[in-house]
């Protein structure tokens, strides 16, 4: 690659056109799915992504409610130690790609980081500046785009700053996140990207060990597993995943949610005038539109499914997104609504694989929302000539969100 193409290179813009495409609704396909194949083999994104000669069999697909849940917490009969072998090729061996009793142990390391109680000193201490200083990099322009001024770079700030990592280093933090899953976008970025990651981590994991401080990085390096501290390769590892994990989906969950009070006014102004809306907002956002579609899973034995049997060592992939929209656990699920009853979703997956970081991803999104509607009055789409829309076949999250708003004097 030349000079020229490598400056002019936006792994943000590559990897969105990978993985997403300009699949605006997918749903109605699964509507049909879940009604006539809910258990289907096939693929629903292109491969034409793929090196040349390199082929992938399209594994099964589940698309009800039910048979996602079933999927995701029976982790004996579904494991995902199939992620070794995917994206494990630039991640190494991670607490994804693990089953129990190994996930346990390495989960239990961190979950304490990461529960309600432990963040509650975050927002006031760095989530909420954070999104401050952002703002105030446009507030006095009266518009700005959301995505690309403060949705993408804000949860990658917030890790990087739960990591203890300087904030000269947050730039190249964020292109080392993006291509590292950008595997199928370019092979040797992913693998490039993955040994910058290494060669940094190296030296932060050596200082953290000579002086441990308060953060993430400090618990890995202190922490034991079965009598043992974790090898660096395996801090390595779970920092590969922590980060794009915790930067890539909470910066399409938020904006998602914006972009859906953004064009449901009524719901957008219900929360501007009554905060206490904002959680189930969140909820209904997260559900409507999940950031990540579908996810995988490999069969450790023969299995039957919706009256599909399925072979040991299928691959078989919960369709987050589909099941969402099940009809038969929700009325009217393709409307955006926040006033709905409250029923538990699976954007953040079920079982020993859910989310560990699913209350550090609503609490960023409840913060950079409050203080959007607090700080931008007046706030607005404001398209003109663009076509700002959610897309994506398996992770989502709008174009851009161009607004106007009333300018700070």
């Amino acid at each position: 690659m030349s000079e020229t193409q490598e400056q002019d290179y936006d792994p943000f813009t590559a990897f969105e056109d990978v993985v997403s495409g300009d699949t605006r609704d997918p749903y109605t396909t699964f509507i049909e799915k879940r009604r006539d194949t809910p258990i289907w083999k096939g693929s629903l994104m292109s491969m034409d992504f793929l090196p040349a000669g390199i082929e992938v069999e399209p594994g099964w697909n589940a698309f009800r409610y039910d048979d996602c849940s079933r999927i995701l917490r029976d982790a004996k009969t579904f494991t995902s130690t199939g992620y070794d072998t995917s994206i494990g090729m630039v991640m190494g061996h991670m607490i994804l790609g693990m089953d129990d009793p190994e996930h346990r142990g390495h989960r239990n390391l961190v979950a304490h980081a990461f529960r309600e109680k432990s963040l509650a000193r975050w927002e006031p201490e760095f989530i909420g500046p954070i999104v401050d200083e952002l703002i105030d990099r446009f507030i006095a322009e009266g518009s700005a785009d959301l995505v690309r001024q403060l949705t993408f770079e804000f949860p990658v700030r917030v890790i990087a700053r739960l990591l203890g990592l300087p904030e000269e280093d947050f730039a190249k933090f964020q292109r080392w996140s993006v291509e590292l899953i950008s595997l199928g976008a370019d092979i040797e970025r992913g693998l490039a990207a993955s040994e910058s990651l290494r060669d940094y981590f190296a030296d932060v994991v050596a200082l953290r060990r000579a002086q441990p401080q308060e953060d993430v990085i400090s618990d890995l390096v202190t922490a034991e597993v079965g009598g043992e501290r974790l090898t660096d390769e395996a801090i390595y590892s779970f920092l590969r995943l922590l980060l794009p994990a915790g930067a890539e989906t909470t910066y399409r969950s938020s904006g998602n949610l914006l972009f859906l009070l953004l064009t449901h006014t009524d719901q957008l102004e219900a929360v501007r005038d009554d905060r206490a809306l904002l959680p189930q907002a969140i909820e209904e956002g997260l559900r409507f539109e999940p950031p990540l579609l579908t996810i995988g899973r490999t069969t450790t034995c023969e299995v039957e499914l919706a009256g599909v049997t399925l072979p040991a060592g299928a691959s078989i992939a919960p369709n987050i997104g589909s099941a969402n929209h099940d009809q038969s656990r929700w009325d009217d699920p393709e409307v955006f609504d926040i006033f709905r009853p409250a029923l538990p979703h699976i954007a953040f997956a079920h079982g020993p694989h859910m989310c560990l970081g699913m209350h550090l991803a609503r609490l960023e999104t409840r913060v950079l929302v409050n203080r959007v509607l607090d700080r931008l009055p007046g706030l607005v789409l404001n398209p003109g000539d663009t076509d700002p829309h959610i897309r994506g076949q398996v992770f989502r999250s709008p174009t851009a969100l161009p607004v106007t708003f009333t300018p700070a004097a």
